[in-house]
C-alpha cells in the first residue's frame, strides 16, 4: 500500500498522461486522419478522444477506488481465471506497442542521423532505443521523477515549434492529404488510442490522492497530449505529404535537438507500456520483480521491432480495439450500472457468463468494423455489449465456478 505522502495528485497524472500521449506513433496515426482535410480532422480528433477519454478515465476510477491494477479489477466481473486470461492478453498487447513506438522511433532517429552524419543503420537505431527504455525502466521509477517532468516539458514546447512550422503554411486550411479515410474509420483511429491504455490506467490511478485528482488529472493529460499529437500528425501530412515528426525538424533545421526529443518521446510513453507488462505478469507469477520483467519486455519487444515488418499497424489497433472495449464495457456496466458485484470476490474462479457476452461483444466489434459506420466500431461494440450483459445478467450470473470455502455461503 502507498504512503499517504507518497500519493500522486492532479499534477502527476496531468504530466503522466500528457507525457504517455506525446508520442511519434500518435503522430502518425493522426497523420492518417489527412485525406478527410484539417477542419474536418480535427472536429473528428476532438470527438474520438472525448469519447475515448471518457471510457479510460472510468476504468482508472476503478483502479482509484479498490486500490488494484487495471487486469486485476476484471475479477470483479471474470473471476480469478479471467485475470489471467486478460494478464497474457494485456502483457502480449504491451509487447506490441513496445515493438511498434520502438520501431517508429529508430526510423525517425536513423532518419536524423542519414541527414546529419550520412549514418544508415535502422537495426543499431533500434537497438539503442530498447537500452535507453530498460535502463529508464532501472532507474527511473526511483530517480527519474524530475527528468521525467524536464522530458514532458521540453517535448511540449517542441510541439508548439512544430505547430508553428505547420500552421504558417496558408494552404493548410484548403486542401487535404492522399489517400482515402471514411468519417468513421477517422473516428474509430481516435477512440481506440486512448482506449488501448484502459489495461494500463489504473496500474498508477490506484495511487490517486483522490478519486477527483486521479481521474482529472489522466482526462486533461490524456486528451490535450494525445489530441495536440494527432493534430499536428494531420497538418504534417497535408502540408508536407509526411506525417513523421523527423522530417518537419529537419526542415526546421532542429538538428540535435530532434534527437533528442525522438528519444525522450519514446523512452518516456515505452516506458509505461513495460511497466505496466510488468505489472500484468505478477497476475501470473506473482513473485517476479516488476522492474526485472519490465526489462524482459523491452528485451523482447527489441527483438520484435527489428525482426519483424511492423511499420503498419491500424490492424494491431483494431485487435486491442476487439478485444478491450467488450471485455471493459462489460467491467463498467457491472461496476457502474448494475453494481451487483462492485468488489473483487476471491472466491470466484470464473464467471462463464460474462465470457460469453465478452465474445459475443468481440465478434460484434469485428462485424461493425466491416460495416464502416460513421461512428465507428468501439463505441456501437461498447453500447451493445453492456445492453447485452445488462439484459443477460441475472440469467448469466449463475453460470460461474465458486471455490469451495470452509465459510462459504451463497450470495
Amino acid at each position: 500500500m502507498t504512503k499517504d505522502n507518497e500519493k500522486l495528485g492532479f499534477w502527476t497524472f496531468l504530466l503522466l498522461w500528457f507525457g504517455a500521449a506525446v508520442s511519434i506513433a500518435e503522430i502518425l496515426t493522426g497523420g492518417l486522419i489527412a485525406p478527410l482535410g484539417f477542419k474536418t480532422g480535427v472536429i473528428v480528433i476532438l470527438a474520438g478522444h472525448l469519447i475515448g477519454t471518457f471510457v479510460l478515465v472510468l476504468g482508472g476510477v476503478i483502479g482509484t477506488r479498490e486500490k488494484v491494477p487495471a487486469i486485476t479489477s476484471t475479477n470483479i466481473s471474470f473471476g480469478k481465471y479471467g485475470v489471467y486470461l486478460f494478464s497474457i492478453l494485456n502483457v502480449l498487447q504491451l509487447i506490441g506497442w513496445t515493438a511498434v513506438m520502438i520501431k517508429s522511433a529508430a526510423d525517425s532517429i536513423n532518419l536524423i542521423a542519414k541527414s546529419l552524419w550520412s549514418f544508415d543503420n535502422v537495426l543499431l537505431s533500434i537497438v539503442l532505443v530498447g537500452v535507453l527504455v530498460a535502463l529508464w525502466i532501472w532507474y527511473g521509477k526511483d530517480g527519474m521523477k524530475k527528468l521525467n517532468s524536464i522530458a514532458v516539458f521540453l517535448l511540449f514546447v517542441l510541439t508548439i515549434v512544430l505547430g508553428t512550422v505547420i500552421f504558417k503554411d496558408k494552404t493548410l486550411f484548403d486542401r487535404a492529404g492522399s489517400g482515402s479515410i471514411s468519417v468513421g474509420g477517422a473516428l474509430e483511429l481516435n477512440v481506440i488510442m486512448p482506449l488501448s491504455w484502459l489495461p494500463l490506467i489504473a496500474d498508477y490511478t490506484r495511487f490517486a490522492k483522490s478519486e477527483k485528482e486521479g481521474a482529472l488529472g489522466s482526462f486533461l493529460g490524456y486528451f490535450l497530449g494525445s489530441s495536440w499529437m494527432y493534430i499536428i500528425g494531420l497538418g504534417a501530412a497535408i502540408v508536407s505529404n509526411n506525417p513523421d515528426p523527423s522530417a518537419m525538424m529537419l526542415a526546421a533545421n532542429l538538428g540535435i535537438t530532434a534527437l533528442g526529443i525522438v528519444v525522450l518521446s519514446t523512452v518516456t510513453t515505452t516506458f509505461l507500456d513495460v511497466y505496466s507488462a510488468g505489472v500484468s505478469f505478477l497476475n501470473i507469477m506473482p513473485k517476479q520483480s516488476e522492474k526485472n520483467i519490465g526489462i524482459l519486455m523491452t528485451v523482447i519487444g527489441t527483438v520484435i521491432a527489428a525482426v519483424f515488418p511492423i511499420e503498419n499497424y491500424e490492424s494491431f489497433l483494431y485487435a486491442i480495439g476487439s478485444v478491450f472495449a467488450p471485455l471493459f464495457a462489460i467491467l463498467i456496466t457491472d461496476y457502474f450500472i448494475i453494481k451487483k458485484n462492485n468488489k473483487i470476490k476471491n472466491d470466484v474462479l470464473i464467471n462463464l457468463g460474462a465470457f460469453i457476452v465478452w465474445a459475443i461483444g468481440v465478434a460484434s466489434y469485428y462485424s461493425f468494423i466491416k460495416q464502416d459506420l460513421l461512428f465507428g466500431a468501439t463505441v456501437p461494440a461498447m453500447i451493445t455489449t453492456s445492453i447485452i450483459y445488462t439484459i443477460t445478467w441475472r440469467w448469466i450470473n449463475k453460470w460461474k465456478l465458486v471455490k469451495k470455502l470452509e465459510n462459504y455461503y451463497a450470495a
